[in-house]
């Protein structure tokens, strides 16, 4: 399957960055839908039959941080790849299994080396 048909959700709170982000998943073929919260996530992917891959950050405003949006995105799409991006450390690392972390500041080559590693991109 070519990057063109594989979908993401990008969750990001801060806008510049989800800007960022999100332009370069366009740029490397992915369908992209973003979100600013992960409470809004969560009803995007009530709502989206098909999510290839969620990529999140894990400290977010609201009640629901991207350790639950992980564990509610894979109840919801059992198959969904998660990336977690975090400007923190990771000793409260709570990710849900078959996913990966990614640390802040990131660069999309960082990325898009760990998507081709997993067999989502070429």
């Amino acid at each position: 399957m070519d990057n063109a048909k594989k979908s993401v959700l990008i969750v990001e709170d801060e806008a510049l960055v989800r800007f960022l982000i999100v332009d370069e998943f366009e740029e490397a073929g992915f369908r992209v839908s973003e979100s600013p919260t992960a409470t809004e996530a969560i009803e995007v992917l009530k709502t989206q039959p098909e999510f290839d891959l969620l990529f999140t950050d894990i400290r977010m405003p609201g009640s629901v941080d991207g350790w639950e949006l992980g564990r509610r995105a894979r109840e919801l799409h059992p198959d969904i790849t998660i990336i977690y991006a975090t400007g923190y450390g990771v000793d409260d690392n709570q990710p849900v299994g078959r996913s990966f972390t990614i640390q802040k500041p990131y660069r999309f080559t960082e990325i898009s080396q760990l998507l081709e590693e997993i067999g989502m991109m070429r």
